[in-house]
């Protein structure tokens, strides 16, 4: 099969290689499937489970990707849940070769069925994104109507579920950018939008969540906003930072079917607006992936036509 690969953490995406690999086989409760999308976060390549397993041994030539939608082809022993030629959509292990490739090999549990009207494409670009807003707002930010976010990035793959995500379960959304998204953050439901460039973040007052996904002195002076018994989300590692009277916490995403369903129908009933941006090939993904421009939403790679 094709597939990329990395074997140099100092090279970055840069380092990708388009290379043929054997097809992988459907261990015990796995499945494998037939990649016809993927969905891939540069900033992976910095994660020590990109190169290493869990008892921190050297993997590479590994293969990144951790977003996929595609056809199961095959099922493992003792798989249930799942059956061959039905369309799923999910999160690779994270110590596992990924989903920049045409076939891999997953974990059953880690996916959920994809809707027949829901492009694999779409279906791609929300397994991290969506995951992660819907934890951090509900599971860890016990999000109730009423309350008050500020989202940092708001129009970006994470903070654009975000901010819609909170904004449909009743919060007050205060999203955060660059001034050239302003017009996208309030499109997708920000009630108000923080030019971190020009405006004073300190203005926005007192919140009752933080959902952080820049880190360092945004961090801090987030959670010096934070009310008492409010909670700073953050998803850029132990944080810096605490609030006075308020909980931090730091979350990895994991992968859950019953969510990955809740977010789907939302997109299927026109709830919840994708973020994709460039859509490639993966012949041409090395390239898709080392842009000349800025380039705004997810990039996804069609790995089957």
């Amino acid at each position: 099969m094709k597939t990329i690969v990395v074997t140099d953490q100092a090279a970055g995406t840069a380092g990708m290689k388009l290379v043929e690999r054997p097809e992988p086989q459907a261990a015990i409760n796995d499945v494998v499937v037939q990649v016809h999308a993927s969905g891939f976060v540069p900033t992976e390549l910095a994660w020590p489970s990109t190169w290493t397993d869990r008892v921190d041994r050297n993997r590479t030539p590994s293969i990144p990707g951790h977003e996929l939608a595609g056809v199961v082809t095959a099922l493992g022993y003792g798989t249930t849940g799942l059956s061959v030629g039905q369309r799923v959509f999910g999160l690779a292990d994270w110590y596992r070769d990924g989903t920049l490739a045409e076939y891999v090999a997953v974990e059953a549990r880690n996916l959920a069925p994809l809707p027949g009207d829901v492009d694999f494409a779409v279906g791609a670009s929300l397994p991290i994104s969506g995951l992660t807003a819907w934890q951090g707002l509900f599971d860890h930010g016990r999000l109730q109507a009423g309350r008050s976010v500020l989202a940092h990035g708001a129009a970006g793959a994470v903070g654009s579920m975000v901010t819609q995500l909170a904004r449909e379960a009743g919060a007050y959304v205060i999203g955060t950018g660059r001034s050239a998204d302003r017009q996208k953050a309030l499109d997708l439901g920000a009630n108000e939008f923080v030019d971190l460039e020009n405006d004073a973040l300190e203005d926005v007052g007192g919140v009752d969540l933080v959902f952080d996904v820049i880190g360092g002195d945004i961090q801090k002076r987030s959670a010096g906003l934070i009310r008492a018994g409010g909670t700073l989300v953050t998803v850029v590692g132990r944080p810096d930072a605490r609030p006075a009277n308020g909980l931090a916490v730091d979350f990895v995403v994991e992968s859950d079917r019953a969510q990955l369903g809740e977010i789907v129908q939302r997109v299927r009933d026109g709830r919840l607006r994708t973020n994709i941006g460039n859509i490639s090939t993966l012949d041409d993904a090395v390239s898709a992936f080392n842009p000349t421009e800025r380039r705004l939403g997810k990039t996804i790679i069609r790995v089957r036509p």
